[in-house]
């Protein structure tokens, strides 16, 4: 869940990694110099000198992860989803949410989801499918987020790391639906997982 991520270049891209922005009236922004602000083994937070939509200089501040963010929602037989609880050092406070971790470069997003949610849960998952990708703050940050439905899960022993003092449950999905909707879940990857899944269940159920 601490979704951890590795030291990235400094010469690397930045948001362009979603994809090319269109030009607008104003013309793109335009970024004319690049510094490290700062580094650490998880994260770098670039200052960009830029020229501004408007044509005006302006600075910008980008926060990079090198490795992208991992969701899994696990539904058991029963219809009910894992959840896992941690303390967030930086809200302090006490966070319910699906299993999350950090994809590194060097292993596919179907295999950072396997290896997250055994690490914190224990279980292993028989089926795998995804159900959709998010940038999780575009104005900010670059991180892509890519989240899994995962089920026929089998139990076992979990191996969490040293930043992880977890707690697990189980609640009907749509006790956890409605978790996300009055706010005793706010992780925002875990509203986007339950809230897409909650989606697709409408638009496949048949018309009355």
């Amino acid at each position: 869940m601490s979704r951890p991520r590795s030291k990235q270049p400094s010469g690397a891209p930045g948001a362009a990694q979603h994809g090319a922005v269109p030009a607008t009236a104003n013309g793109p922004w335009q970024r004319v110099g690049r510094r490290v602000a700062y580094q650490n083994p998880w994260l770098t937070v670039w200052h960009d000198d830029v020229i501004r939509p408007d044509g005006a200089p302006g600075i910008y501040g980008v926060v990079h992860f090198a490795n992208r963010a991992i969701g899994i929602l696990a539904l058991d037989e029963e219809d009910r989803v894992l959840l896992v609880g941690q303390h967030r050092y930086p809200l302090d406070t006490y966070s319910w949410e699906i299993p999350e971790g950090g994809g590194g470069p060097d292993e596919s997003a179907l295999e950072a989801a396997r290896r997250e949610l055994a690490e914190e849960t224990g279980f292993r998952a028989g089926s795998w499918r995804e159900l959709g990708r998010a940038a999780l703050s575009n104005s900010v940050t670059d991180e892509l987020a890519i989240f899994f439905i995962a089920t026929d899960l089998q139990s076992g022993a979990a191996a969490p790391e040293g930043t992880e003092a977890l707690q697990t449950r189980w609640v009907p999905f749509a006790e956890a639906l409605a978790m996300t909707l009055d706010g005793r879940i706010d992780d925002a990857l875990s509203i986007l997982a339950i809230q897409r899944e909650a989606l697709e269940r409408a638009a496949a159920a048949p018309s009355p």
